[in-house]
């Protein structure tokens, strides 16, 4: 007879303590299962050196290392689609429930609608919990019950219910001896998954009293280090939430809250509208007459484009798996504006190489500088890559260490003029809203 267990399904929550689900399923009668699955639906698009797996894989690892030495636990790991996994799992366990926690992207909401389903045909129940974020769904509404499309009300909202919240930290140490007595379960290499180890490793995170104190006042100079690095950590859930909103919090920082409050902001406005993954939320800037020419898509992506501060942030992007915020803004307005080659584009781009890729961010920052989204910045502010050079990094530190050639012959010409372009997009721009 097999063992009869409960089944904990990590997927964005890789961490021990402080998950809300994991902590749910152990507080249970049966002995928790733990399961990770690299999902092939996901999986097959990505480069075989992709970063991101690399640190999953590595983060795994480490979690299973940890169950097995203090225990006598382990975490399967297991590699296929999810569906098929299951019914694989259901062979070797007899499990009573399948415990989880919530995500809000479109595929995944699918994902977990499928399984559900699946469960349910063999009695099974599946409970999914909120852990991600602080609130979700429908739980910041306008006073018409209808969804934010506005951040400045929608954060001073999320404050207001905030203050009244007892933000609590889900402990689990105490509970961890009720996992299965398993050190084999199985595992996986990452050449088992087809990927080998990325070169480019996920920095570590700093969230120190100095760095938050600080955060306001080097958070948009380029050359310096004064960002938390939490975006991958928040996106894969090395990291909780609730505990990043504490120190935010606890060190008084407004602005620093604020980031992880537009966070939110853009996961309730995905889970509401889905089809901005694809289509702009102002549906008229889906006429825009796009460009869309390919080499110069080319030479954006790689740093050629003539204007140092875009050439250095999208060099810094393709050798790190990371790009400044500040110049995140001016490279997407260029590609968007200066090009107009449709946000689409830059999004998939930074999609395929971002450390800290959140679909939810990435759509809503995209749709901002392209002018299409929620709460978007009008179409006629079109950043200079010039003048923001004065403001950002006047001292061309950032753009040296980056873009070797500045300042020689070897460094490319412009490939527009600034004038024309800003010229050009507000023509394409204004005859596709008019319409």
């Amino acid at each position: 007879m097999p063992q009869e267990v409960n089944i904990f399904w990590f997927r964005r929550d890789l961490r021990l303590d402080d998950n809300v689900g994991f902590l749910e399923a152990l507080k249970g009668e049966l002995p928790v299962l733990p399961i990770f699955i690299f999902d092939t639906e996901i999986l097959d698009s990505l480069s075989e050196d992709d970063a991101r797996v690399s640190f999953i894989f590595e983060k795994l690892q480490e979690m299973r290392k940890e169950l097995q030495e203090k225990y006598k636990s382990s975490l399967a790991i297991y590699h296929g689609r999810p569906g098929s996994v299951f019914k694989q799992v259901l062979k070797e366990f007899t499990v009573s429930k399948v415990f989880t926690n919530h995500d809000y992207e479109p595929y995944a909401r699918e994902r977990d609608s499928a399984i559900k389903k699946l469960l349910s045909h063999e009695n099974i129940e599946f409970k999914s919990f909120k852990d991600q974020v602080i609130f979700e769904k429908d739980e910041i509404t306008k006073n018409d019950g209808g969804p934010y499309v506005v951040y400045t009300p929608y954060m001073k909202s999320w404050k207001e219910k905030f203050r009244n919240t007892d933000l609590k930290i889900h402990y689990t140490s105490q509970y961890l001896d009720n996992l299965i007595k398993n050190k084999r379960l199985p595992n996986l290499s990452l050449s088992d998954i087809g990927f080998r180890t990325s070169e480019i490793k996920v920095p570590d995170y700093d969230v120190t009293p100095g760095l938050i104190s600080n955060y306001e006042n080097t958070r948009n100079i380029p050359e310096k280090d004064g960002t938390s690095r939490l975006g991958p950590h928040l996106r894969f859930g090395t990291v909780s939430v609730r505990k990043m909103v504490k120190k935010a919090n606890a060190e008084q920082n407004k602005t620093f809250l604020e980031e992880l409050i537009w966070r939110e902001f853009f996961m309730q406005v995905l889970y509401h509208y889905p089809k901005t993954v694809t289509e702009s939320f102002k549906k008229k800037y889906d006429n825009i007459g796009w460009r869309n020419n390919k080499e110069e898509f080319e030479k954006w992506k790689a740093g050629k484009t003539g204007y140092p501060l875009v050439d250095a942030g999208m060099r810094q992007l393709n050798q790190t798996g990371y790009m400044h915020n500040r110049v995140r803004m001016l490279v997407g307005s260029f590609l968007c504006k200066h090009l107009l080659i449709d946000w689409r584009w830059g999004e998939a781009y930074f999609a395929e190489k971002l450390l800290d890729y959140e679909m939810a961010s990435n759509v809503g920052n995209w749709q901002w500088v392209a002018g299409s989204g929620v709460d978007a910045a009008p179409y006629f502010r079109i950043f200079n890559p010039t003048t923001q050079i004065e403001k950002f990094d006047k001292d061309h530190k950032y753009i040296k260490e980056w873009v070797k050639e500045f300042g020689t012959e070897d460094y490319p010409d412009k490939m527009v003029n600034h004038k024309e372009a800003r010229e050009r997009a507000l023509e394409t721009y204004k005859a596709a809203v008019s319409n």
